[in-house]
């Protein structure tokens, strides 16, 4: 009686397990993985769908080659034991049983790799592409920069967009928790599409399951795959490589559009972007400044400096900061050449640079009451530093120039690569 009261327990606590689950699962993510999803994404690619087929071929495979086998061993054991009075075999060697299990096993790795052959090579192939767009790994973002084609001098960055809030647990999560972002890659439909990765840090990876891609962006280095999405929508992928403490915040979302949705996107984005450009001779007042850089600090900086410029483990404070309160050009060296695990920042515009350097500089206690302007960044761009400026106390790094100038022959070298 009491074990049936055990039992009766067990199976309840493991009904309500289950049915608590049930009601706490979320839907299924737009264009990212499923609720309990056992299978591969979807292929929405020829590609993705020779890899689905190739995992499904050699997984049955490998299942009938492991009941075969193990079908015989227990059939062997069972059949031929002591116990019934089996006797053993008294022959050493078959010449015809070693050749079976040579030549079998052979043919089977040759029918494996055949169709998977087929499949690597096709995926190498990036000739004749119709858009090339060169992605970009940053700790932890994507540059994206549209080189050949509709949409040929677009240029942007896609960031993470789920809130802090959802992060630490201070709000319910979205079904599309870490995997959204600012802006979207969009790319037509039909249309073979030419990704070209590099990075600009670390080691990233771009990847987007339901086209069956994974490419490594290396720095210094330029790779490059492919994919011809056959069916509008979105699709979600992630960074595939670690490369730090942001590594899970670094999503990709690929927008599928018609040939028309395409054409109005370019020319909607082109305005926005001729809107968005910003004089580099215009004079900002730090109000102007710290509103601007605040926004910018709030994309790039917090996620390692923290938003109330603290810091924290490798990561120093800007709270207070010799360098942040001295001489311009110490912050400004920082900002453009990076220095041991600070990334460099030139890819953020003269503007960008000015208005985050003086909202550092005049946020939480810091207070030097400089407004940097973007022609100053034009000038260091080109090796022409500004003297002085700072509060009291403040002392500037020594520049040095040599990671700088090996930045630009490496950015130099991969440029020569795409172009060829």
């Amino acid at each position: 009686m009491k074990m049936w009261k055990k039992a009766s327990a067990v199976c309840l606590a493991g009904a309500s397990l289950l049915a608590s689950q049930a009601a706490s699962a979320v839907s299924d993510m737009p264009g990212g993985p499923a609720v309990r999803q056992l299978n591969l994404t979807e292929p929405v690619t020829k590609i993705a769908e020779q890899i689905h087929w190739l995992n499904w071929m050699m997984l049955i495979i490998c299942t009938v080659i492991f009941i075969a086998v193990f079908s015989v061993m227990f059939y062997s054991i069972f059949t031929h034991r002591k116990a019934k009075g089996a006797k053993p075999a008294s022959f050493h060697e078959s010449i015809t049983v070693e050749v079976v299990w040579t030549i079998v096993p052979f043919l089977i790795v040759i029918a494996m790799a055949l169709p998977a052959t087929k499949t690597v090579v096709a995926m190498k192939d990036t000739t004749n592409s119709d858009v090339t767009i060169k992605a970009t790994g940053y700790q932890w973002k994507w540059g994206y920069d549209y080189l050949k084609g509709e949409g040929e001098g677009i240029s942007f960055v896609s960031t993470l967009t789920t809130p802090r809030e959802q992060i630490n647990n201070e709000q319910a999560k979205s079904n599309t928790y870490l995997m959204e972002v600012d802006n979207e890659l969009v790319v037509p439909v039909n249309k073979k599409i030419r990704i070209v990765t590099t990075a600009n840090d670390v080691i990233h990876a771009w990847m987007i399951p339901a086209f069956g891609v994974k490419q490594d962006a290396i720095p210094g280095f330029v790779r490059d795959t492919w994919f011809k999405a056959e069916k509008i929508g979105v699709y979600r992928g992630q960074c595939a490589e670690l490369c730090g403490k942001e590594h899970a915040f670094m999503p990709i979302v690929v927008r599928v559009v018609s040939d028309a949705d395409y054409t109005k996107w370019v020319d909607g984005k082109k305005k926005e972007l001729a809107a968005k450009a910003d004089d580099p001779n215009k004079t900002w007042t730090l109000d102007e400044a710290k509103v601007r850089g605040e926004k910018i600090y709030a994309a790039n900086c917090a996620v390692c400096h923290q938003p109330n410029g603290k810091g924290g483990g490798a990561f120093p404070a800007l709270d207070g900061s010799k360098i942040v309160n001295g001489p311009k050009a110490g912050q400004m060296h920082m900002l453009l050449e990076g220095k041991g695990g600070m990334p460099s920042w030139k890819q953020l515009s003269d503007t960008e640079l000015a208005t985050v350097m003086t909202y550092t500089r005049n946020a939480w206690g810091n207070k030097t009451g400089e407004v940097i302007q973007p022609s100053e960044f034009v000038g260091a761009r080109a090796g022409k530093f500004p003297e002085g400026g700072g509060a009291a106390g403040g002392e500037a790094p020594k520049a040095e120039a040599k990671p700088a100038a090996q930045a630009d022959k490496q950015a130099s070298l991969a440029g020569d690569r795409v172009a060829g």
